[in-house]
């Protein structure tokens, strides 16, 4: 039998008390007032002399009580309002202000970070080109100020800048410079992340669930815990998790906020198909949750603490893309599963105040918000629609090709022991392909936001840049050659990139291959400007890969200034959509979430699965030798023995959940559920100096001397009928939030099974394949 404490990797809770009462007369006063020492916060006090009972700090990789926190909640604002004279009025004034607060000091804190990023980037980034003579920090855009904002684009182009000192003028010796720079900033992105590296513990069912042994090819399912880079990708599949109610350790801590920032400059830097956006919202977390660590309304509330993250994430698509309503749609639409209306306020808020700080601080020059402002001065007819629809089924085919490749990718290729062992080797792979593909066509030579602003020119507005250099000619089959050959070599370079170990998000590459396939249909479409093909072409291509619509439109307008284009943005993301789900039923982000093995309840995605199934509840059941296990018979007295318990809790531990429990039962009717953690705590906290043939009480009330569990067991769980529909269960989980659900029998109302939350994720992942 493995070792439960190193098997699982549990972290220790903190051994945290309620009330001198609960523990009667405790022989051992010294240890017993050291342990009174650690207290718990208000609200839980007062939650221990209810039917709702006592819960201890979250421990890692478990599920949140939505409505254990809710209810937790209403205790503490009610002992606020309570409260007479100056000082009451006073702090109910601030428990009413403080969301407001903490949502536009997010704002703030994380334009800050997102300035400091932006200029470090694109400095960095210019350093495979050259340096700037008068000003080695100064990327060559502000070098060379006295030309036109689209200098940085003629720049990697070859043009001269007298303030601009080239590495070398020859094409071979700069090559060598900018691949020897581009792999120099992948190792140190690479390195950074690596610093990063946690093990979680295990999140399907281990020893004694036979069932799921059954669905793993017949082997036992031992207790198998899993590593991963907290900094590494975009951040957003593990923010979908800890929003939907899972806690993942770590994960939104300072460090990690540092490492993200610092490995984002090196990774964009290095030319490899990602962007910096997807980071951004990861960042925004961070700082979301690091203010909310500041007040103890959230600190202390998992439910709480969530709300305030949900108002986080848009800040982090308003600095990135400079379009604060569409962060705030981004939030709603792709990142939360619980989002009200106070939430989408104090979101609104949060993304005001970012977009208002980064506009202050100016880190592109321009003094605008607006990243890639067209104003292309010319209307659609009709017939473009059906030029839209093309972009739109392209745009689908792209979407559902790269999800299912890179899915493909990331299972066989990261699988080989050497790329798994060391990923920074696989970095250094990716980057040299991708300076070996990009640099040869003038086109990717640049960053991604360089490329997406050449490729949306208007060029009856100047003729200076490259692109419209090249347009201005009568044939020019080459130019043609290169718009093709950077949408293949964007969809090659970006399956392989997505998943690499570096800070990288997925909606600039996406965003670039759109704006290459649109502008090269805009070669033979006369009428009107091929730039706004490359607009729409962009945002269909990134709806064929990240299935946004409502958000993803209201950014392409913020993003590019163009309102006039609203219906035709409508059209291919539209498109895009039904044709990708057609091809792929998965985004990029619920692929991404499959390949970490978070447990993530999609409630629209479970939906569909149960529907096809026609399953009862009674199908969740675990098995009888695990009831036995998990079950506890209290006599009448409502005490149990203490070798019992530890004869349990070492069954809980040996499964490695980490978020189980016991379920009390008396003549075979529910009385009680006693989570692990607050059971581990009583008998090895609590229950140190009393010996294993004590008696525990874990229900009705203490007597002196005492050893009391009975506060800390939920004498008010929910049931469900074993008949019940699937349906019925998911609905449950999905919108009130639950840790877990008790099954009873029909018609007797007797305790056959409980179910977690983590064994329906489990099920529902094994139904997709």
């Amino acid at each position: 039998m493995p070792d439960p404490e190193y098997a699982i990797e549990r972290s220790h809770l903190l051994p945290q008390l309620a009330q001198n009462k609960r523990f009667g007369a405790i022989q051992h006063e010294a240890d017993a007032d050291s342990l009174i020492s650690t207290h718990v916060s208000k609200e839980e006090q007062l939650l221990a002399t209810t039917s709702v009972g006592e819960r201890l700090p979250y421990n890692d990789y478990t599920t949140i009580d939505w409505l254990h926190d809710l209810v937790k909640d209403s205790f503490r604002s009610c002992s606020i309002h309570a409260q007479r004279g100056i000082r009451g009025v006073l702090a109910s004034n601030f428990e009413s202000g403080q969301g407001w607060i903490a949502a536009a000091l997010i704002g703030v804190l994380t334009a800050c970070v997102a300035f400091c990023v932006d200029v470090a980037e694109a400095t960095v980034s210019d350093w495979k080109l050259g340096y700037c003579t008068s000003n080695i920090l100064s990327n060559r855009e502000k070098c060379c100020i006295e030309r036109h904002p689209s200098g940085t684009s003629k720049a990697n182009l070859g043009g001269a800048c007298s303030k601009w000192h080239m590495w070398a003028e020859d094409y071979w010796k700069a090559f060598g410079i900018f691949v020897g720079f581009a792999l120099a900033f992948g190792v140190v992105s690479s390195s950074f992340t690596m610093l990063t590296k946690s093990t979680l513990p295990s999140a399907a069912p281990g020893h004694g669930d036979k069932q799921h042994a059954l669905l793993n090819e017949g082997r036992d399912q031992g207790v198998v815990g899993k590593s991963m880079y907290l900094a590494a990708g975009s951040g957003i599949p593990e923010i979908r998790t800890i929003l939907s109610g899972f806690v993942i350790p770590h994960f939104l801590d300072l460090k990690v906020l540092i490492i993200k920032a610092i490995g984002a400059v090196f990774a964009v830097a290095t030319g490899m198909c990602l962007g910096k956006e997807g980071p951004f919202v990861h960042i925004a977390t961070c700082v979301a949750y690091l203010v909310g660590m500041l007040f103890p309304k959230y600190k202390e509330n998992g439910r709480k603490m969530r709300e305030l993250l949900s108002a986080g994430c848009s800040a982090g698509l308003s600095v990135a893309f400079g379009a604060p309503i569409g962060g705030v749609l981004f939030s709603y639409e792709e990142i939360s599963t619980y989002f009200p209306r106070k939430v989408l306020w104090r979101a609104f808020l949060c993304s005001l105040f970012a977009a208002m700080v980064l506009r202050a601080l100016n880190p592109t020059g321009t003094g605008k918000l607006v990243l890639f402002e067209t104003n292309y001065g010319v209307s659609y007819s009709p017939i473009h629609y059906l030029i839209f629809i093309v972009l739109g089924v392209a745009g689908g085919l792209f979407g559902g090709v790269f999800c299912k490749a890179n899915f493909w990718w990331s299972k066989t290729f990261r699988r080989y022991a050497i790329i798994n062992r060391y990923p920074v080797f696989e970095v250094f792979l990716v980057v040299l392909v991708t300076c070996l593909l990009q640099y040869p066509n003038p086109m990717t030579r640049a960053s991604g936001d360089v490329i997406i602003k050449n490729l949306l020119v208007d060029c009856r507005g100047t003729k200076n840049s490259w692109v419209c250099r090249q347009e201005t000619k009568d044939s020019n089959p080459k130019y043609i050659g290169w718009l093709v050959y950077g949408t293949l070599v964007k969809l090659v370079l970006t399956i392989i990139t997505f998943g690499c170990k570096v800070p990288s998000g997925i909606i600039i590459p996406a965003l670039d291959a759109g704006a290459f396939f649109g502008r090269l249909i805009g070669q033979w479409i006369t009428t009107i400007s091929p730039g706004i093909f490359a607009m729409v072409g962009a945002a269909a291509f990134l709806a064929g890969v990240s299935r946004m619509t409502i958000s993803l439109c209201v950014i392409m307008f913020e993003l590019t200034g163009e309102l006039e284009y609203i219906v035709p943005h409508m059209i291919a993301i539209l498109v895009a959509k039904w044709v990708a789900d057609a091809l792929e039923k998965d985004g990029v982000y619920d692929l991404a979430q499959s390949v970490l093995g978070h447990p993530f309840l999609d409630p629209d995605h479970a939906l569909n699965l149960v529907q096809r199934q026609q399953e009862l509840v009674q199908r969740l059941i675990p098995p009888k030798k695990t009831m036995q296990d998990i079950t506890v018979d209290v006599p009448k007295d409502n005490k149990v023995s203490k070798s019992i318990l530890d004869d349990k809790l070492e069954k809980l531990m040996e499964r490695g959940l980490m978020d189980a429990g016991l379920v009390l039962v008396q003549n075979g009717m529910l009385q009680g559920y006693l989570a692990e953690g607050e059971l581990d705590f009583g008998l090895n906290t609590l229950g140190k100096h009393w010996d294993s043939t004590s008696r525990i009480r874990l229900l009705g009330e203490a007597e002196d001397g005492e050893l009391d569990l009975s506060k800390f067991v939920d004498r008010t769980p929910l049931t469900i009928c074993a008949q019940a529909p699937m349906e019925y269960l998911l609905e449950m989980f999905a919108k009130l939030g639950l840790r877990y659900i008790c099954v009873v029998e029909e018609g007797s109302g007797k305790l056959v099974g409980v179910i977690i939350k983590k064994r329906l994720v489990v099920w529902l992942e094994n139904l997709k394949h």
